[in-house]
């Protein structure tokens, strides 16, 4: 056929508006004999277009009309035109499921099973389906029975005739019928083994709650007993085969497919027990030897085949078992392993693409809603229900979960249910994970009415509805009280200490004695504030418990609230301030830096909920403080133990915001950009240390010399000081230069420089309970060897004749920080030829460089230190990337501006532009050098005073790899992260800093 020029532009035009992805092969399907009468039809080009797949839905219906004969072809292809609900169902179907699409095309009658529309046919139950299944009497004909009653519940679902609930119920009912139909053609197959027996099927799981997928296990247990005069052992016998072979019909693969496993592992002693027992049996096993999750699991059986009096009285006689769980030993723990049980066990590959069992996902909200139905059901039979959107439901309005809280997790747990139901309804293969291909998530996308940007919206939506699940869902399963109501005895409200302590122990904390001391000091007695406190600990231990050390963040929770619980606004700032108290459990759980500083002024934790509290304050502000400050204090020590305050409170304004951006909070993840951390961290550390050393040098002048000191001095910054690169542990590296005052002799001027440099010294050191500043001038010339302080014209003499190559690799980190601005900036002039020599190094000082290089490598490491995990000194640590950036700085400072830096990463970059270095290469460097600064904060931040390698201690070590983003139980993941990550540095300094030309 010749199509005129022009109009398959325009073909392909209306083709890609109506949502077809590969107009040219739908162009030849339209084109074909088989849909002569109706291809120039709009009505079907429309209502293709709004299926979820539109080649998909075209292909599926090209393949029945192909299969029909030319009337039955006519009289499908009228219909579809003509009838809208055909249409809407037949091809919303056929755009969501290949699989349905191969049954009308194996079985092109059944499309006649979509055309009646009465009301029946938009609610039916199982005796529905019983009809549908009725002339089913052999496994091939049973799955084709199946099929096309799925393909009418399908067309429900996919068309917004039913909902969720509505469909999930639908399929349980289906389901429940096919059991029924199943074990109907096993009688028949053997007529003397039903005279023998009595033989009924209860449903469990999904099935049982009525809330079945598309394909999914369908959870049974078989209950038998024998008919009057026959001999039990020959019954069970004759019952198993039964059971066996209607299994069997259900599961096995015919020509016909399958339908789904039918699963009989819930039963008593699982795959190893009979599979058939008496109801006493059952009794007997589920009173001595059942476990915890055996109940968790009997709490939606439901009889739902075979004998009914029979699974009645089943479910009547487990039934005060399942609501007698809670009071069972390590209830609570039980129902906790289970779940980290199934996220451990997903591979790491699948576990972002897992609907159901992956963090966020389904289990998180049917394991919460159990857990709380178990607990509460006891003596609330509202709660006893197998659905879980009922249970929610019936939880929220008993009060025991919140309604925000629960209208939250039905819509998430909806959304989910429905992406899981998309995804399985495609092949009816039984998955939960979501597809990774894009045509694949733009079916799922635009199957859920996403049309605009089908895969955007898709994937936005999962993750918001997977965060909500998440953050709700460890709110309610990890609430530490609920042990302990899970532990009443039947007339009691009172804490059983027994359960407490079993309930903190799962919890994650070592010492629950001292635990349930705390709880018993806080929350004990009548009063305000230990009603708030009551309040607040359940949600409190939560967030403790997600540490690595939550007996440490209840001892400083609890004296924090020792030192603050008199003053009015301190639990009501945890209590109405959301962030407060979740940020204050984060600080008070990561180790020991934060605390320490919050305990030494606790009225600092109202820094964690003021709306800016954590932004560091800049030099500029801090400054203006600290001056005023010591302007207004009486003497020296007075003025700079301010100083020294203002310090300690800043220091823990940066630690917190650097350990809550770390772990992240329930309303902000954790910052993935770790280079921004420690940009933070370190601009914060050294604005803050400069500002404390103005601040010490403006209380030792004012208290010898009043406002003027007799020569003009100032204080250079060095190292990582002078490069804003401080870590919490790290020492203030400084140069001192003077300029005597005109008319003051040099003798005067160095006296008084010295003392002020002296008594900056003490005053910064005094013991106090606030932190000290340890200021080092040992880069000075000379080093140790040489005066402490010298003049502008002393400097500049002694670098002219005597200046060593490290010397002046030092000073490329020289930067002013406090004192005279102008003769800073005078010192800075006087170095830059230094620091970025013109034309660069010579072959001598390169190789001089490398020499030093190597002997510190050999000379510096501790003993016995592993150098692979050495922060400073290993093998691809800060050393090795700081001098290989310092050495490029040093050969080509005097040509490219943007070295001239005295930041390290800031130096990187610009070498990477100026094209000194591949860009991966400053990425690998990059990286390792964030990494090695990170964990020394780390270690500072755990143990309190600083390190430069991981912690030997178990929780220690640990606590250090949760502050890098490692889950529980993955330290050596850590280490071995750390080494991967050095060790490519270390090549990159293999071959940039000792083996480039100079």
């Amino acid at each position: 056929m010749t199509t005129a020029p022009g109009r398959r532009s325009s073909t392909f035009t209306r083709l890609l508006r109506h949502g077809f992805t590969d107009p040219s092969a739908a162009d030849q399907l339209l084109n074909l004999d088989a849909l002569a009468s109706v291809r120039s039809d709009p009505v079907l080009l429309e209502a293709l277009g709004a299926t979820a797949d539109p080649d998909l839905a075209l292909r599926g219906l090209v393949r029945i009309a192909e299969a029909e004969t030319e009337s039955e072809r006519q009289v499908l292809l009228d219909t579809l035109i003509t009838a809208k609900p055909l249409r809407d169902r037949l091809l919303g179907v056929l755009g969501a499921s290949e699989a349905l699409g191969d049954h009308l095309a194996r079985h092109p009658r059944d499309w006649q099973a979509l055309v009646t529309y009465e009301a029946v046919d938009l609610n039916p139950g199982v005796a529905e389906f019983e009809r549908g299944l009725a002339g089913a009497v052999d496994p091939d004909s049973l799955r084709v029975a199946y099929r096309r009653c799925l393909l009418t519940l399908a067309a429900r679902d996919v068309c917004g005739t039913t909902d969720l609930a509505q469909t999930a119920a639908e399929l349980a009912d289906l389901a429940t019928a096919t059991l029924r139909a199943a074990l109907a053609i096993a009688r028949t197959a053997a007529p003397e083994d039903a005279a023998r027996c009595r033989l009924a099927v209860v449903a469990m799981g999904k099935c049982g709650g009525r809330e079945l997928n598309y394909v999914s296990d369908v959870d049974v247990i078989f209950v038998g007993e024998a008919r009057d005069g026959v001999d039990e052992t020959k019954a069970m016998q004759a019952a198993t085969r039964l059971a066996a072979h209607m299994m069997r019909i259900c599961s096995e693969t015919t020509v016909e497919g399958t339908i789904w496993e039918v699963d009989a592992n819930l039963r008593p002693e699982g795959r190893n027990g009979p599979l058939v027992r008496t109801l006493s049996s059952h009794l007997a096993y589920y009173q001595r030897w059942a476990k915890t999750w055996e109940f968790q699991a009997l709490l939606k059986a439901r009889a739902v085949a075979g004998d009914p009096e029979l699974g009645a009285e089943y479910v009547e006689a487990v039934s005060p078992l399942v609501w007698g769980a809670a009071d069972r030993e390590n209830f609570v723990p039980d129902v906790q392993k289970m779940r980290r049980r199934v996220v451990d066990n997903i591979p790491a590959d699948r576990i972002e693409r897992e609907l159901k069992l992956g963090p966020g996902g389904l289990r998180d909200v049917e394991f919460a809603v159990q857990l709380l139905q178990l607990v509460h059901g006891r003596s609330d039979a509202s709660l006893h229900s197998g659905s879980t959107l009922e249970a929610l439901r019936a939880l929220a309005e008993g009060g025991y979960v919140g309604r925000a809280d629960a209208a939250q997790l039905d819509e998430a747990y909806r959304f989910l249910r429905s992406m899981e139901h998309r995804i399985q309804l495609y092949r009816l293969r039984r998955t939960h994970l979501v597809p990774e291909d894009e045509a694949d998530l733009r079916r799922l996308g635009r199957s859920l009415g996403m049309r605009t940007d089908p895969v955007a919206e898709l994937n936005k939506a999962w993750k918001r509805h997977a965060s909500v699940v998440r953050r709700l869902h460890e709110k309610i399963f990890y609430r530490p009280l609920l042990d302990a109501v899970a532990q009443l005895a039947p007339a009691e409200s009172r804490l059983s200490a027994k359960a407490a302590a079993i309930r903190l122990e799962a919890l994650g904390y070592a010492d629950p004695a001292a635990a349930l001391r705390h709880l018993e000091a806080l929350s004990s007695g009548v009063s305000r504030k230990a009603a708030i406190q009551r309040t607040l600990l359940p949600v409190l231990l939560g967030w403790f418990a997600d540490s690595a050390d939550p007996d440490a963040g209840l001892l400083g929770f609890r004296k924090v609230s020792d030192a603050l619980g008199k003053t009015p606004w301190y639990l009501r700032l945890l209590r109405d301030e959301g962030a407060a108290a979740e940020n204050l459990a984060r600080v008070l759980s990561a180790g020991r830096l934060a605390p320490d500083l919050l305990m030494r002024a606790p009225e600092a934790v109202a820094i964690l909920g003021a709306p800016e509290g954590l932004t560091p304050r800049t030099r500029a502000h801090l400054e203006q403080e600290i001056l005023a400050a010591v302007g207004r204090a009486g003497d020296a020590e007075s003025a700079v133990a301010v100083v020294r305050g203002v310090r300690r409170r800043e220091l823990f304004r940066t630690t917190a915001a650097d350990l809550i951006d770390s772990y992240g909070t329930e309303d902000n993840p954790a910052e993935q950009d770790h280079g921004a951390l420690v940009d933070r961290v370190g601009s914060a550390v050294s604005d803050l240390n400069a500002a404390t050393v103005a601040g010490a040098l403006r209380a030792a002048v004012r208290a010898q010399w009043g406002d003027t000191l007799p020569t003009r001095f100032a204080v250079i910054g060095m190292g990582r000081f002078g490069g804003h690169e401080l870590s919490y542990g790290s020492d203030a590296d400084v140069l001192f230069v003077h300029r005597p005052r005109e008319g003051v002799s040099d003798e005067e001027a160095a006296r008084a420089a010295n003392t002020v440099i002296g008594e900056m010294r003490r005053l910064l050191q005094l013991p106090t309970a606030d932190p000290p500043l340890l200021i080092d001038a040992d880069l000075r010339p000379e080093g140790k060897s040489g005066p402490l302080v010298r003049t502008l014209k002393s400097y500049e003499a002694y670098y002219r004749r005597w200046s060593l190559a490290w010397e002046s690799q030092a000073l490329l980190r020289a930067e002013p920080v406090a004192g005279d601005e102008e003769l800073g900036r005078d010192f800075i002039e006087l170095v830059d030829p230094l620091r970025y020599p013109m034309e660069g190094l010579g072959e001598d000082a390169v190789r001089e460089i490398r020499r030093l290089k190597a002997r510190m490598e050999s000379e510096r490491m501790p003993r016995g230190a592993d150098p692979t995990l050495h922060t400073k000194l290993g093998r691809g640590g800060l050393s090795d990337v700081e001098w290989t950036v310092q050495l490029m700085q040093m050969q080509h400072g005097w040509v490219e501006p943007g070295l001239r830096t005295t930041r390290t990463r800031e130096a990187l970059a610009a070498a990477c532009a100026a094209e000194l270095i591949p860009a991966e290469d400053a990425q690998t460097l990059d990286e390792a050098w964030v990494l090695a600064t990170r964990v020394r904060n780390a270690v500072m931040l755990v143990r309190g005073r600083p390190g430069d390698t991981f912690p030997s201690d178990p929780r220690e070590v640990a606590a250090v790899g949760r502050y890098l983003g490692y889950e529980p139980g993955h330290v050596g993941d850590m280490l071995d992260d750390y080494r991967r990550i050095t060790r490519r540095a270390r090549a990159v300094v293999e071959e940039r800093f000792y083996g480039a030309a100079p």
